[in-house]
């Protein structure tokens, strides 16, 4: 079996904060493949590390993120809801915020070659003003767009938005993009539609023409890799298999259990992310 290329799921997120510099750190002194990172906009348009697209969970803020500044945002605690202890050559508490630059920095300064996985989170209030914010940032950077690489950095690009992913695919080559794959969630959308049951909403049919336009983007090869979750794949091995057979390179996320690792090397899963990169690749390979 051929050892998955391992990303670290926002940095080492199962010992440390999720998107803190101890966690991308902690990646890093692991050896990982590569690191993984969701990106949104702040008030001031500054590409900024964090999943959701509120502050609830993983800080001691409360609201949107799309309505504080970046120097705002600095002043929340994002990593004391964790409670973990912080080396000391990690970075105090007041330093774990993370942005797109200060992130490269650390993946520049690391030196040896490293991939790096950016997710565009949507909806977004900027809608299409966030991939154009990461491309300016690259372009100030000095990347080299047709390979995606900067310096000792290996890019690639994901969504779950089919049409974010359209707007990806105009700036980097196809194999570089990934279409992100989950099952609708019905009660995620029947609190959208204010129902009980929300068949024959709106607010379904979108969800379901969300899904069925990803789908599509893998079926017709428009990228070059399919980005589901280890749920998914469990409830539809045989597309997937399908899909594998076809060529397309799998990215699995989140791959934590010997259950999932087992499925992944089953399937012959080119990469992963992980909350706990040492450990999975480790047992990738011991298989």
């Amino acid at each position: 079996m051929v050892q998955p290329v391992v990303f670290a799921h926002r940095g080492a997120s199962g010992r440390y904060a999720e998107h803190t510099r101890a966690a991308y750190l902690q990646a890093l002194a692991e050896a990982t493949d590569g690191v993984e990172c969701d990106i949104h906009l702040s008030r001031d348009r500054q590409l900024v590390l964090i999943h959701d697209h509120t502050l609830d969970r993983t800080s001691n803020a409360t609201g949107q993120v799309a309505d504080y500044t970046l120097d705002e945002l600095r002043q929340f605690d994002f990593h004391g809801w964790k409670n973990s202890d912080l080396p000391a050559d990690y970075g105090s508490a007041e330093q774990q915020f993370l942005t797109l630059p200060e992130l490269i920095g650390i993946l520049r300064e690391y030196g040896k070659p490293i991939k790096l996985a950016v997710e565009c989170k949507h909806p977004d209030p900027f809608g299409a003003a966030l991939e154009e914010e990461l491309f300016d940032l690259l372009d100030g950077e000095g990347w080299d767009a047709a390979t995606c690489t900067l310096d000792n950095i290996s890019l690639s690009f994901m969504s779950f938005d089919p049409a974010a992913v359209e707007r990806l695919l105009q700036r980097v080559p196809a194999r570089l993009v990934c279409q992100l794959l989950e099952d609708i969630k019905v009660a995620a959308v029947a609190g959208a539609a204010g129902v009980d049951d929300p068949a024959g909403t709106e607010q379904m049919a979108a969800a379901e023409q969300f899904l069925a336009d990803g789908q599509s983007n893998l079926d017709r090869r428009r990228v070059g890799m399919a980005g589901p979750g280890v749920e998914y794949i469990v409830e539809h091995t045989e597309q997937v298999e399908r899909w594998v057979a076809a060529g397309l390179r799998f990215r699995v996320w989140t791959v934590n259990s010997d259950d999932a690792i087992d499925l992944c090397a089953r399937l012959g899963v080119a990469e992963v992310t992980t909350d706990w990169p040492a450990r999975t690749a480790e047992r990738f390979a011991l298989r």
